[in-house]
C-alpha cells in the first residue's frame, strides 16, 4: 500500500477507509471477507469497522487472522483514510476501532468539506439533465394541482438541488405558466422557472401539426386533436420499444401534448447549439406514467435527431388521503397543515405565538410538514396522509417539524452562549485547532460524528446517484434519504441534547469541555442546515 507522511491532511472519508481496509484483505489473502461500518450505538461501544466471524472462516484456516494483515491495519498512512488505534480479532471477529480524540480534531476544526457530496473521478463531466416535470403541463389552475403533482414537483425540485451540489448542469421545464400554482410553490419555498412568451414552442407546434398530417399520417378526429398509430409508426423507422408498455398504440395526440413535446425541443436545442449532448428524466405520477410514454415516443417520431437523446422516467406513487373528506385539493391540504401548525405551536408557547416574525416560522413548519410527508417514502411507493389534527405535533419523532423543532434549539443554545459572553460569564469562542477534543467521550458525541457529519457527503452523493445507462426506461432514485438522514440524526441528537449539559458552570477548568462540545454542535447544526437546503426548507431561529 502507498503510505504518505507530513503534509496538511484532507477530509477523511469512510467509503475510502472502507476501500483501502478491503484492499490490505485482499493483498493478504482474504478475497471474500468485507468490511462493515457499524452504526448501532451498542456495537459502537467497542468496535467502529467489523469483518465478521464467518466471513473470515471462508478466507483463512479456522478463522485465524495473519500477524502480517493485523500490522498492515494498524500501520496505514494513506490520504483520506480515518486514522487506526486498535486492529484486532474478537468474538464478533476482526474489528478496527478509530482514534476518536484524532478523528474529532481532524473534522471539526474545519468540516466545511462534509457539507457536500463526495465527488468522484467522473463527477464534473456528467450528461447535463433536463427534468420534465409532467404534471405541470397540464396544470390550468391551482384546484387542478392534484397531491399527485406536487408530490411530483418536490421530487423534482429536489433532484435538481442535490444534482447541482455535485456540479452538474440541470435545466426544469416546463416553465409555470399559472400564477396561482406559481406562487402556491412559492409558498413552499420551490421558485420554479416561470413562463415567458416563446416564438419558438409555437413555431415547433406548427411544424409538428404539418409533421402529423403530411408524414405520419394521422386522421384529424377534430380541430384540436389528432389520431397516430405509433406502434405501427415507430416500427417502419425501426425505433425499439423495449421497456415501454406494450398496450401503447393509439394516441390521440392533443395540442397541450404537443406543446409538451415543443418545450422538451426547444430545451435539447440550447443543448444542441452548444454542442453538448443531454438526456432527460421526466418526473410524473403514476397516473400519468401510460400517457407519458406516449409523449416520449411521439416526440421520437417528430424529432429523428433525439434518438440520440437518453429518455428515463422517475415514477411518483400515489398520495392516498386517509380521512372521510379523501379528496383534497394541495391549498386546502397546505391551510390545513397550518392551520394545525398553529394550534400545535399555540399549545406549547402560549400567548408568544404572534407577530410576522411567528408566521414565516408556522410558514417553515408547514412546508417542512408537508415535503416529509410526501418526500420520505421512496418515489415508487404509495404515500397515505393522515390528516387528523390528533396526528401533528411539532415533536413527532417522524416528523418535518420534529426536525425543525431541533434546529430551533441548536440556534437557542448558541444564543444563550453568546448572551453569557456578553456578560462576561463565558469568554469568546476560540479556534477550532485549539481545542482539547480528547474531553470528547460521550457514546452520543462519537455516534453524531461517526454516523452523520462523516456519513453526509456520501448521503448527498446517494441521493443525486441517477443510473442513465441502466437498461429499461425507468429509473430509481433515493430522493427520500435527505428526509429519513434527517430524521435519524434528530432522533439521536435529541437523545444527546436531553442527556448532557453543554453549557456547563462558568468555570475555567470546564471550558475547554463546553467549547469542544459547541463546536461539535456548531456542526451539526451546519449540517441540519446543509440538508434541509436541499428541500428548500428556511430552519428556524426560535421555537
Amino acid at each position: 500500500m502507498e503510505t504518505v507522511d507530513g503534509g496538511e491532511p484532507g477530509p477523511l472519508w469512510v467509503s475510502e477507509t472502507l476501500r483501502v481496509l478491503g484492499a490490505v484483505l485482499r493483498e493478504c489473502g482474504a478475497a471474500s471477507a468485507v468490511w462493515f461500518k457499524e452504526s448501532s450505538q451498542k456495537n459502537l461501544k467497542s468496535r467502529d469497522f467489523l469483518v465478521p466471524k464467518g466471513a473470515l472462516r471462508n478466507s483463512f484456516p479456522e478463522g485465524e487472522v495473519p500477524a502480517e494483515l493485523i500490522q498492515k491495519l494498524t500501520t496505514l498512512k494513506v490520504p483520506g483514510i480515518l486514522p487506526i488505534r486498535i486492529c484486532q480479532p474478537s468474538e464478533a471477529g476482526l474489528v478496527v476501532q478509530l482514534d476518536r480524540p484524532d478523528t474529532f480534531c481532524q473534522i471539526l476544526r474545519d468540516f466545511t468539506a462534509y457539507l457536500k457530496p463526495v465527488l468522484s473521478s467522473s463527477d464534473g463531466a456528467q450528461t447535463p439533465l433536463i427534468l420534465n416535470c409532467g404534471p405541470l403541463h397540464s396544470c390550468s389552475s391551482l384546484d387542478t394541482f392534484k397531491l399527485s403533482h406536487l408530490r411530483a414537483v418536490l421530487v423534482a425540485d429536489h433532484l435538481a438541488e442535490v444534482l447541482r451540489l455535485k456540479g452538474e448542469q440541470v435545466h426544469l421545464i416546463p416553465p409555470v405558466w399559472n400564477k396561482e400554482v406559481g406562487d402556491f410553490l412559492k409558498q413552499l419555498g420551490i421558485t420554479w422557472p416561470s413562463f415567458v412568451e416563446s416564438p419558438e414552442v409555437e413555431e415547433t407546434i406548427s411544424r409538428y401539426k404539418y409533421c402529423l398530417k403530411e408524414e405520419l399520417h394521422s386522421s384529424s378526429v377534430n380541430a384540436d386533436f389528432s389520431s397516430v398509430h405509433l406502434k405501427s409508426c415507430l416500427q417502419e423507422r425501426g425505433l425499439c420499444l423495449d421497456g415501454y408498455d406494450p398496450n401503447i398504440d393509439h394516441f390521440l395526440v392533443s395540442e397541450e401534448d404537443l406543446a409538451h413535446v415543443a418545450q422538451l425541443q426547444n430545451a435539447v436545442k440550447e443543448f444542441v447549439k452548444a454542442v453538448v449532448p443531454c438526456a432527460v428524466l421526466h418526473v410524473v405520477s403514476c397516473e400519468e406514467e401510460f400517457h407519458q410514454q406516449k409523449l416520449d415516443l411521439l416526440w421520437r417520431l417528430l424529432e429523428r435527431e433525439v434518438s440520440a437523446v437518453t429518455q428515463k422516467h422517475l415514477i411518483c406513487g400515489p398520495v392516498t388521503v386517509l380521512t372521510p373528506q379523501p379528496l383534497i385539493s394541495c391549498s386546502q391540504y397546505f391551510h390545513l397543515r397550518k392551520s394545525q401548525m398553529h394550534k400545535a405551536s399555540v399549545m406549547k408557547y402560549g400567548d408568544r405565538v404572534q407577530g410576522d416574525s411567528w408566521d414565516e416560522i408556522i410558514n417553515s413548519l408547514t412546508s417542512a410538514a408537508i415535503k416529509f410527508e410526501l418526500m420520505a417514502t421512496p418515489h415508487r411507493t404509495q404515500v397515505n396522509l393522515n390528516l387528523e389534527e390528533t396526528n401533528i405535533t411539532t415533536k413527532g419523532t417522524k416528523s418535518g417539524a420534529f426536525v425543525m423543532y431541533n434546529c430551533a434549539r441548536l440556534s437557542t443554545l448558541f444564543d444563550s452562549y453568546n448572551s453569557a459572553v456578553s456578560q462576561g460569564l463565558y469568554p469568546e469562542f476560540p479556534s477550532a485547532a485549539d481545542f482539547n477534543y480528547s474531553s470528547l467521550r460521550e457514546e452520543g458525541e462519537w455516534l453524531l460524528l461517526f454516523n452523520y457529519i462523516m456519513m453526509f457527503p456520501e448521503v448527498l452523493s446517494e441521493a443525486a446517484q441517477i443510473s442513465l445507462t441502466s437498461p429499461g426506461i425507468r429509473v430509481t432514485v433515493s430522493t427520500e434519504a435527505i428526509c429519513k438522514f434527517l430524521v435519524n440524526l434528530s432522533m439521536d441528537f435529541s437523545c444527546y441534547y436531553n442527556r448532557v449539559h453543554i453549557l456547563g458552570e462558568p468555570l475555567p477548568h470546564l471550558f475547554g469541555l463546553m467549547f469542544a462540545r459547541l463546536q461539535l454542535m456548531s456542526a451539526v447544526r451546519s449540517l441540519l442546515h446543509s440538508a434541509l437546503s436541499t428541500l428548500h426548507i428556511q430552519p428556524p431561529a426560535q421555537l
